[in-house]
């Protein structure tokens, strides 16, 4: 009886370790906020109607969008008056070749002209020098409703003296792209510094707009060459061994 009871609590134990292990196995997001979900006021221009927490973007033409509103009752920016139209994106559901649809990351979005009131959203982040991090996000590009013409858009990505940049997307009128995945990997010179996003795009006055979602940035540790590194809880794992091994000649002795 003894045994009996001692054997499952040893094996309770043992799946505690196991979720221990895969906890510490789990790699961390330095980004805060890299959704976008975490606002003041929802759907605006950033800094004049609304906020994203963690971010910065001060006196920038730049936007976040709920689903859905992109290209349907848009975000009020401060050109509005009271009988003016706020600012939509061309899409489906006004017009647009294409619909804006839903990022892999999905809910909020950001959007950027850039072209005018060209101003980086940034985060701090924290660094350790020597260690290898890996940049993802995704981005598209689209065009303001109610203007016309081909446009191009593109992000230019600084961190700890990085500078990176996405291929120029070629936008036709009144269309949007699809959601395309970038990554890039650096080596932290620094102990932190800002992450920053600033859109581009031309020509300006036919407002291209880059859009952004789901940014992450990972530790690989300090690998000797390319090979990523993935921490390995090895204590508790010799814990476990142990336990399974002691339930096992529990088992085994006579009662």
């Amino acid at each position: 009886m003894k045994s009996s009871v001692l054997s499952k609590l040893l094996q309770g134990f043992a799946a505690v370790l196991v979720l221990a292990a895969s906890a510490q196995a789990s790699p961390i997001n330095l980004v805060k906020n890299g959704g976008f979900e975490t606002t003041s006021h929802g759907t605006g221009q950033i800094g004049f109607n609304t906020s994203v927490s963690d971010w910065s973007s001060p006196g920038g033409y730049n936007f976040v969008f709920a689903p859905g509103t992109a290209d349907t009752t848009g975000a009020w920016t401060w050109f509005n008056g009271p009988n003016d139209q706020a600012l939509t994106l061309w899409g489906a559901h006004n017009g647009g070749a294409h619909a804006l649809a839903s990022s892999a990351n999905g809910g909020n979005f950001l959007a950027a002209d850039g072209a005018y009131g060209i101003v980086p959203i940034q985060q701090a982040i924290n660094l350790v020098v020597g260690e290898t991090y890996l940049l993802k996000f995704e981005w598209a590009a689209a065009q303001q409703w109610g203007f016309h013409g081909d446009t191009s858009e593109k992000w230019t990505v600084s961190i700890d003296g990085n500078t990176f940049e996405t291929a120029a997307y070629a936008n036709q009128n009144h269309a949007s792209s699809g959601w395309m995945q970038e990554a890039f990997s650096f080596t932290a010179k620094t102990t932190g510094g800002l992450l920053s996003f600033l859109a581009a795009g031309t020509p300006e006055g036919h407002p291209p707009f880059s859009l952004l979602d789901g940014v992450s940035l990972f530790s690989l540790g300090q690998p000797d060459n390319d090979t990523v590194v993935v921490p390995e809880p090895a204590g508790p794992l010799i814990m476990l061994t142990g336990l399974v091994l002691l339930a096992l000649a529990l088992r085994r002795r006579p009662s």
